[in-house]
């Protein structure tokens, strides 16, 4: 068999050991692998890389087209973003795909039956990691959702059940809030639910479905949700049904494929050769699958699932009277090598076959009528109370185009607002004209300079866009 190239980062804290004793196992079982090594993560950040990565490092990932990659460390606050993040993005690795099973009675666990499989879009939503000090007091990130990222997901999703013999896919949003974003969301999803009749469906709000999903994991089967919640409820998921450092995942794009374990970097045990390889080893037998080397998979899995069976646990899921031996990351992978040979006996054999391609969106998209009927002027302003502010803005008037009302934190305040409301120095200024009349560019420019000549401080404006005659914005709270 011909060897596959694929790139490979060892990561920071616990990555390099974890990485070695996967790479060695998959060594002994017979993958055909062609590896590039990259660096990536903590060390580059330090020597002034932004991004985490090298440049020639890109050129790698676009040339071999799958990447295993150890956890890194992305230093909490400042300017550096995120590495995942960055190269999920760049290479539209739209679908994350994060297997959580329970391994009772060998790994202790409140629901023995537990066999979810959460798909996290994987590039939108507040990972889009847009965010602004827009005040003295207030910050924002921007949320966003797109229909073409959207679809892509949610059909992933759908089809990954219908490859899987999966029987039902539900969907978490907060669609009761965020109306137009997780509303546009839940809007796909029953769209594309109805082209795949024999796959059962249901929609949470996402407190409530948390709130299930830990409870009475065995309800659910696929769950498609947005970036955010899909990142802290497959963590819980995971954790769940065991632990988290058993749990792998894989990040599908049409032109890369990166797999990785769902958990950190673990910079306080580095070194110490007690973490858990099994989340970055189960990412890995996912790469196999994706690369058609799916015998190889199989040994490996079943490898793995002989040793839990056995008793041969790292530190993290030893449970006295239930593990036999409590071993080291190195020892632990020797323990899956020596049994490459043998099968579960309690434990459901793995069995895997070639994957389909799965297909992700259609392009054929309907464009709306839009039109401008009105504009939002966000004003950082802290020099007295809501009638105070609503007052001077009441007398601005650009062509019957004139103040409807102002809000603070999403909230009226003006004009009728309730004095115990409280107020920050981030104030929208909703401008529109009667009867939903249009709003011309050159209107709203005419507008913002007046709102500057009376000695208010702009930091932006929202157009307000009908499509089709529907709004494309907010009601006001209140």
């Amino acid at each position: 068999m011909e060897k596959f190239p694929i790139a490979v980062a060892y990561g920071d804290g616990i990555g390099p050991e974890i990485m070695r004793a996967t790479l060695k196992i998959l060594k002994a079982a017979g993958a055909q692998l062609d590896i590039t090594e990259i660096d990536i993560g903590e060390k580059l950040y330090l020597k002034g890389i932004e991004t985490g990565i090298a440049p020639d490092s890109w050129e790698v990932l676009k040339n071999s087209k799958i990447f295993l990659k150890a956890p890194i460390t992305t230093p909490r606050g400042g300017g550096y973003k995120s590495l995942n993040v960055s190269i999920r993005k760049a290479f539209g690795l739209y679908a994350n795909v994060r297997p959580c099973i329970s391994y009772r009675p060998f790994v202790r666990t409140k629901h023995p039956d537990m066999d979810v499989v959460v798909i996290r879009e994987n590039e939108e939503d507040l990972y889009s990691g847009i965010e602004h000090r827009q005040t003295n007091q207030v910050y924002q990130c921007l949320k966003l959702v797109s229909r073409p990222g959207s679809e892509k997901i949610i059909r992933y999703a759908f089809e990954y059940a219908v490859e899987h013999n999966r029987k039902k896919v539900s969907c978490f949003v907060k669609d009761n809030i965020m109306k137009l974003t997780d509303g546009l969301f839940h809007k796909v999803f029953n769209e594309i639910s109805v082209e795949y009749p024999d796959i059962e469906t249901d929609t949470w709000i996402v407190d409530i479905g948390a709130a299930r999903l830990a409870d009475t994991p065995e309800k659910f089967d696929v769950v498609v949700m947005p970036n955010l919640y899909g990142d802290i409820l497959s963590d819980v998921a995971a954790q769940i049904a065991g632990s988290i450092g058993l749990a792998g995942s894989s990040n599908i794009g049409e032109h890369l494929a990166m797999f990785e374990a769902i958990h950190g970097s673990a910079p306080d045990i580095a070194g110490q050769n007690i973490a858990n390889p099994s989340g970055l080893l189960h990412g890995a037998i996912m790469m196999l699958v994706h690369m058609h080397q799916v015998d190889v998979a199989a040994k490996i899995h079943n490898a793995w699932l002989k040793t839990i069976e056995d008793g041969i646990h790292t530190r993290d899921i030893y449970v006295e009277g239930v593990s036999k031996e409590v071993v080291g990351t190195k020892e632990f992978g020797e323990a899956v090598i020596d049994r490459l040979a043998y099968k579960p006996q309690v434990l459901k054999e793995a069995k895997y076959y070639a994957p389909k391609i799965i297909k992700s969106w259609s392009d054929k998209q309907h464009i709306a009528i839009k039109e401008c009927v009105g504009v939002d002027v966000f004003i950082d302003w802290n020099k007295g109370k809501p009638n105070d502010i609503g007052s001077q803005l009441s007398k601005l008037e650009v062509n019957s185009m004139k103040l409807k009302v102002i809000t603070n934190r999403g909230i009226k305040v003006f004009p009728d607002g309730l004095e115990q409301t409280f107020c920050t120095d981030h104030w929208r200024c909703r401008f529109v004209k009667p009867d939903g009349a249009t709003v011309t560019p050159s209107e709203i420019i005419e507008l913002v300079s007046k709102v500057n000549e009376a000695g208010f401080d702009f930091i932006k404006t929202e157009n307000l866009y009908t499509f089709d005659g529907e709004p494309g914005f907010s009601a006001v709270h209140g």
